[in-house]
Order: structure tokens, then C-alpha cells, then sequence
């Protein structure tokens, strides 16, 4: 079985701490590697995370606030120097162009990899699809372009192998089934539905500074895992409405009217030294509420901490 996890490479928002780097979170998925907004420090998350770079294929870029993005050049530097043979896909808000240019050619350096941009014009919508992945944008409220992400996995066929036992349909037989949709065994005509189930498709939905909006409600609507800012707690509301962003309490609110089956908090402000009052404030309203911790790895499937 493939990975299929989240790796929280920084926790932090504007600013650092000495437990708390700036974001980043890469996605290990289906034989791709979906990093969201690489802040400062990001090469070394990676070092301290025991994760190689090169497992990159795609970087997303919510917005041009320095925590969401100055480890952008030096992430694409290191693929550089590493000589990754495949494209690198970079989504971010097309109004943040002339700075998405500014952090790729910051220095000098002789570019090897390809690197395949990807500008997201409001309002947004379906932005990639292929066999394996759907990508959707929406843009949100924090006062500048600001892009959430909806990543959909698609729907897969799950075998029975005692009804395919039982109608002797092996080896390739089973590929011509899965395209065809049935095959004709002896002088009966076995129809796909017959021997095995759909497996539904994961979703995962990242929504990074904004304040409580419709659009994000529809990124996260049944998603497996909601990654959710919370930069502040209710104490701190005025803050919160003051800078556009949630507090802890209303990323549980967002998760719980979205139906989505986990939420993870992150991008807590310096000014707080404990990430576990988050997770509490958060599990009073939606009870399956995690706060992120740094290098933490987490198994979407079942949500285990691996390290």
C-alpha cells in the first residue's frame, strides 16, 4: 500500500518560535508529493522531518504573506540542485505573479528542472483533473488574493477475489472486466458490478488564513481531513476579526458544518506557547480536532501518529 499521509513541516504563522516553524505541509499521496505553502526554513523541516525533497511534484501557494511563501525559491533551488527528472506544478493566485517570479529567480543559479506554473484567476473552480486527481481553488476573506485547496482522489473499483475465484476470472481477464465492464466466461457474461464494490475517493481540503466564508465551507464539505488555520483562540477574537483570521473554535465550526471527518489545526500565532489549547477549544464543538505539531506525521486513513 502506498503512503498516504501528512507530514506537518511548521506550525507557525507570521513568525517563528523556538518550537515552531514557519508552515509547510506536504501531502505524500498516490505517488506524488502535494506541498502547501512553504514557509522560511522549509529545507531544513525536511532534513529534521527525514523526508527528501525530490518526493515534491506539486507546490501550492495560498497567498504572498512572507510565513505562506519565502521558502518557495529555496525549495525550488534544492529540486534544482537535485535534479528531479519530473515537472514541478505550481498553483498560486495569479494577481501574485510578479512575486511568485521574485522568490523562483531570487539568485543565481543554472535552472535543470521544469517547472510548470499554474496562476489561479478568481473566482476560481476546477484547475486539474486527471486519472487520479481532481484539483478545485476557491479564493477566501483575509484581504489579499488568497487561494483554498480542494485535492479529490477518484473513485476506484475494489475487487472481490472469491467472486472472481468463483467465476474463474484471473490474470488479465481482470483488466479487460475493469475497462470493458463485463467478459464472457464459459457461456456466461459476468458484469462488472457482479464482483466487486466502488471505493470511494479520499478528499483533503486546506484552508489557511481567511475568516469563516462560504467558500471555504464548500472546500471542506465531506472531507477526509480539513487542514485549518486557527491562529487565534476565542480569547482573542477581536484579533482574529481584526486580521481575518479564525480562531480555534470557529475552524471546528467550519469542520462541523462541513461534515468533514477530521480537522487539524495549525498557523497558531507566537503569542501562544501551548498548541493544546487549541485541540481543546476546538474538540468542545467538533470532537475529532487535532492541533498540528511540528515533523508530526499523520496517516489520513486512520490518523495515527507515525513519529
Amino acid at each position: 500500500m502506498s503512503i498516504k499521509d501528512l507530514v506537518i513541516l511548521g506550525t507557525s504563522s507570521q513568525q517563528p518560535t523556538r518550537h515552531r516553524s514557519h508552515g509547510g505541509y506536504l501531502f505524500r499521496w498516490n505517488n506524488e508529493g502535494l506541498l502547501f505553502d512553504p514557509g522560511e526554513g522549509i529545507q531544513r523541516q525536511f532534513i529534521y522531518a527525514n523526508v527528501a525533497p525530490p518526493v515534491v511534484t506539486r507546490m501550492f501557494i495560498s497567498h504572498f504573506h512572507g510565513d505562506h511563501c519565502l521558502g518557495v525559491g529555496s525549495m525550488l533551488m534544492r529540486l534544482n540542485l537535485d535534479k528531479v527528472p519530473h515537472p514541478i506544478h505550481c498553483y498560486y493566485p495569479a494577481g501574485g505573479k510578479k512575486y511568485f517570479d521574485r522568490l523562483r529567480y531570487g539568485t543565481i543559479y543554472h535552472e535543470t528542472i521544469k517547472v510548470i506554473e499554474h496562476p489561479v484567476e478568481y473566482p476560481g473552480g476546477l484547475i486539474h483533473e486527471d486519472d487520479t486527481f481532481s484539483i478545485e481553488a476557491k479564493f477566501l476573506d483575509h484581504g489579499v488574493e488568497n487561494v483554498g485547496w480542494r485535492i479529490s482522489e477518484k473513485d476506484s473499483v475494489r475487487f472481490s477475489k472469491e467472486k472472481l475465484k468463483e467465476f474463474g476470472i484471473l490474470g488479465p481477464a481482470v483488466k479487460t472486466l475493469e475497462t470493458k465492464g463485463k467478459i464472457t466466461v464459459g457461456d456466461r457474461t459476468v458484469n462488472l458490478e457482479e464482483v466487486s464494490s466502488l471505493k470511494k475517493g479520499d478528499c483533503i481540503a486546506v484552508v489557511l488564513d481567511t475568516r469563516p466564508c462560504r467558500e471555504a465551507l464548500e472546500l471542506a464539505r465531506n472531507a477526509r481531513l480539513l487542514l485549518c488555520e486557527s491562529t487565534y483562540l476565542s480569547s482573542e477574537k477581536d484579533l482574529a476579526l481584526l486580521y481575518k483570521h479564525m480562531t480555534a473554535e470557529e475552524a471546528a465550526l467550519l469542520a462541523k458544518e462541513a461534515n468533514a471527518h477530521t480537522l487539524i489545526l495549525t498557523h497558531f500565532s507566537a503569542r501562544y506557547p501551548d498548541d493544546f489549547a487549541f485541540e481543546e477549544e476546538a474538540k468542545k464543538v467538533f470532537p475529532n480536532s487535532f492541533a498540528a505539531h511540528d515533523l508530526q506525521k499523520i496517516d489520513f486513513r486512520d490518523h495515527r501518529i507515525k513519529d
